[in-house]
């Protein structure tokens, strides 16, 4: 049996107490990272070892994730964990919940049965009116029939604000009722995960001109956003901006390779046609050893296997690595991707978390500073300790880049102590832009230039209630 950590014992302890007296449904609440798999499989080790239950059911987002739940069962229940005779249960993704026909729900009347749902937040519905698919299948096969069920996750909310399923809410703030909470604050403090560092890019030149060779500068992308003529869009695929940020990413890689030698970083795209740009441009100029993995490849599975256990530097994502994967040699992250939700931003920043006993257990998100990631960034501020994180990054041979470094500048907000680290760049390119107006969805030839100084505030991390 592995050795759990303290918190792994402490909410199995909990949540066996919880069934006895309290509820047959367990709401856990951990931060990405932390080992709620593992801590899943000892809670389901227990009740069955008690003869409390007959069968464990799981269901989880995706058929990656739910392979691993799979393995990690079997291992700790010494069994098979794959549905055939003789398996004590199996592990589903919650399509499957769509296509089971009335026999197999049987099991539920006939037997007792622990029902585990990873990643919750993916099920809304505290009635059949507010459900979505998989939430109305727990209300009307699970909630009232199973023995029991552990319901974990590491982002205890929903982007279109709908009721988690098999969840309380507190009045009147509406705010979540968990029965076991492991924030990050806890597992930083612990060792159980890495402390991050989150870098926002901006820019104080922002040049758009109008087809009527009318032009705007901007000074930041905030203010640049709050324009109607340009979208978030047009920052990620303009080519300055994804080679700036590439190279910082590329830079704080190959100094963590230094001492780790098996350290990866991860970008996640906005598209396929996008990540493949950004590849090209990993291998070509920056020189770097790099996968891609897309929800449209059928061996996107194997990819990622392969990147776990190789020594490649970099894995290009589209809407595959953002939750439950677990590769702990991920240390640095660029987001590029369109997706603004704090749901999927607390995602991708769980992807470098994971501790794996290296020599250094830095963890580095970059992001350019658009109004929504850079709420999000200061909200993660609030779970970890207070440390004042001075950097200054010192950038070498960057392609097609003028680079000098300045003095940095440390001020003081009314929430955070940021960083601006004063980097300037000239970018010798231009990018050349045609979107359709929100207004009217009229086509209109625009040129968006990133012409200023690229400059860089690091998040500095301080307390939440997750």
């Amino acid at each position: 049996m592995m050795k759990l950590r303290p918190w792994q014992e402490e909410c199995v302890l909990t949540a066996v107490e919880h069934f006895k007296h309290t509820s047959k449904h367990f709401l856990c609440l951990a931060t990405p990272g932390a080992g709620k798999t593992i801590m899943a499989a000892e809670l389901a080790a227990s009740l069955h070892g008690s003869k409390l239950v007959d069968f464990i059911l799981c269901f989880s987002p995706s058929i990656n994730v739910a392979n691993s739940i799979r393995d990690r069962f079997s291992q700790r229940l010494n069994c098979r964990f794959d549905g055939v005779i003789g398996a004590l249960g199996c592990s589903y993704t919650y399509q499957s919940l769509l296509f089971f026909n009335d026999d197999f729900w049987q099991i539920m009347n006939n037997h007792r049965v622990l029902v585990i749902f990873d990643e919750i937040h993916h099920c809304s519905g505290s009635t059949i009116e507010n459900a979505n698919a998989w939430g109305e299948e727990i209300i009307l096969k699970i909630q009232s029939q199973a023995a029991y069920t552990l319901a974990l996750t590491g982002t205890p909310w929903r982007s279109d604000k709908a009721p988690i399923a098999l969840s309380n809410y507190i009045e009147p703030d509406g705010a979540i009722q968990c029965d076991y909470v492991y924030g990050l604050r806890e597992a930083v403090r612990d060792d159980v995960c890495r402390n991050p560092k989150i870098v926002l890019i901006d820019n104080e030149k922002l040049t758009v001109t109008q087809e009527n060779k009318v032009s705007k500068v901007f000074s930041s992308f905030q203010a640049l956003l709050d324009d109607p003529s340009v979208s978030y869009q047009a920052i990620i695929t303009n080519d300055t901006a994804i080679r700036y940020a590439l190279n910082l990413s590329c830079s704080k890689l190959r100094e963590i390779r230094c001492m780790n030698p098996n350290a990866a970083g991860l970008i996640v795209a906005s598209s396929v046609e996008h990540a493949e740009y950004i590849i090209n441009i990993l291998q070509i100029e920056f020189k770097q050893s790099a996968v891609l993995v897309t929800y449209k490849q059928p061996n996107a599975q194997y990819r990622i296997d392969q990147f776990r256990h190789s020594d490649t530097e970099w894995i290009v994502s589209v809407n595959m690595v953002s939750e439950g994967i677990d590769l702990p040699r991920l240390q640095v992250c660029c987001h590029l991707s369109h997706v603004k939700t704090e749901l999927y931003f607390r995602q991708v920043l769980g992807r470098i978390l994971r501790m794996n006993n290296a020599q250094n257990e830095d963890a580095w998100l970059y992001m350019f500073a658009e109004p929504l990631l850079s709420e999000f960034a200061l909200r993660v501020q609030q779970e970890i300790p207070d440390v004042q994180v001075l950097v200054d990054i010192e950038i070498k041979n960057i392609p097609k880049f003028k680079v000098r470094n300045q003095e940095g500048l440390v001020r003081q907000d009314k929430e955070s102590l940021v960083l601006g680290l004063g980097i300037n760049c000239i970018s010798e390119l231009e990018l050349q832009l045609v979107r359709s107006h929100k207004d009217g969805g009229g086509i209109a030839d625009l040129t968006f230039e990133i012409r200023g100084d690229f400059r860089e505030k690091v998040i500095s991390t301080f307390s939440s209630p997750f």
